[in-house]
């Protein structure tokens, strides 16, 4: 459980991204659980000691917080953050979060428009947000 992924010395550009899980009718859904999962700034993930992940429940108002970097390309796929969402009682959602203005978001064969995050920048990086709607 932690609300940042960032290590010492970790290279790429400080992300924090934040939002709120809802249900289909708006309203918040208090310690849905988000584990997030993404290759460091260089497009590599670490299947040793899993940098990059970590889980956390969104609090009362549904809101969650993360503080990471922004992912790397590799061969065949855009940047993106992994995400599975989860609100007490219901079924997981297993998605994946993209970035607006990529070139390789239209050659990644799983891309979808509806995932983009609405970014910014800011004095240490970048901010971006995404509400996640869930079933249930």
């Amino acid at each position: 459980m932690r609300t940042s992924l960032v290590e010492a010395g970790m290279a790429g550009t400080r992300l924090a991204l934040s939002g709120r899980v809802l249900s289909r009718d708006c309203r918040p859904s208090s310690g849905a659980r988000l584990d997030f999962w993404q290759a460091d700034s260089s497009g590599t993930y670490d299947n040793a000691g899993y940098r990059l992940r970590g889980n956390q429940r969104s609090g009362p108002d549904g809101r969650y917080v993360l503080e990471t970097i922004v992912p790397g390309e590799y061969p065949g796929r855009t940047e993106h953050i992994h995400v599975k969402v989860q609100a007490p009682g219901s079924r997981a959602l297993t998605t994946q979060l993209y970035f607006p203005g990529v070139s390789a978001n239209q050659q990644d064969s799983i891309f979808d428009a509806r995932l983009l995050l609405k970014v910014q920048p800011s004095a240490t990086g970048l901010t971006a947000t995404f509400d996640f709607i869930l079933d249930g």
